[in-house]
């Protein structure tokens, strides 16, 4: 089967930091796959790299068995791969309808309804979820997801588990980074681990959770 995703040989240096180091990890169709580490340890960048929002120093990336390095962001998101960043953008003056609509910009005219709740007025939980329904509303085959428990607390965590359940469902693939090791442990298919750029693991959860190098480079450090 060809994988929704296929990231070979990644790699980004920033004036001779190497942030990112020949990572290459698969996400097979219809799975969810968790990309966690330590602060600092390369998630964002890799995002901004596979979306090509940044030019990577050498590796490949390819969507469904299409290669995407020269492709623009606005051409990528064209073959079905969204992302949703760690930041609930909502829209000031915008209805939660409007904002949502917003997603489907590429897909169809937006009319400008104005019958609901204004968008600012939603709590941070809200947010984030909108930020999500945004998303979909572009029609994604690969969903990218930023840290989108960030700021959640227990119950928007276990309400946002099941959407992502539900996304998963319906057949859309997603790849998510995310700190909260419980909602990750819960939901993911499989997990690759980065430390400091580089790849510590790739597995399923009950595996990556015992897995010593794992446990060393994230689990176990004091600020862990």
């Amino acid at each position: 089967m060809t994988p929704a995703l296929q990231v070979r040989n990644m790699s980004k240096t920033f004036g001779g930091v190497q942030a990112i180091a020949d990572v290459s990890f698969a996400v097979a169709p219809g799975t969810v796959t968790a990309l966690i580490g330590p602060n600092g340890a390369g998630k964002t960048t890799l995002f901004n790299l596979i979306t090509n929002l940044q030019p990577a120093t050498g590796g490949t990336v390819e969507l469904f068995g299409q290669p995407i390095g020269a492709l623009t962001a606005e051409a990528i998101a064209g073959l079905g791969l969204i992302r949703a960043f760690q930041t609930a953008r909502v829209f000031p003056g915008m209805t939660v309808v409007e904002n949502v609509a917003v997603g489907a910009h590429r897909l169809m005219q937006t009319p400008g309804w104005r019958q609901m709740l204004a968008a600012t007025e939603l709590p941070m939980g809200a947010q984030k979820l909108l930020e999500v329904i945004r998303a979909l509303m572009a029609a994604p085959k690969l969903l990218l997801l930023d840290e989108p428990a960030a700021g959640l607390n227990d119950t928007e965590t276990a309400e946002l588990s099941a959407m992502l359940s539900a996304i998963r469902d319906r057949g859309i693939t997603l790849l998510v980074v995310e700190h909260n090791m419980s909602l990750v442990m819960g939901l993911a298919d499989q997990i690759v681990v980065l430390d400091a750029g580089r790849t510590v693991a790739i597995g399923p959860p009950a595996e990556i959770r015992r897995n010593r190098a794992v446990i060393e480079a994230y689990v176990g450090r004091e600020d862990a």
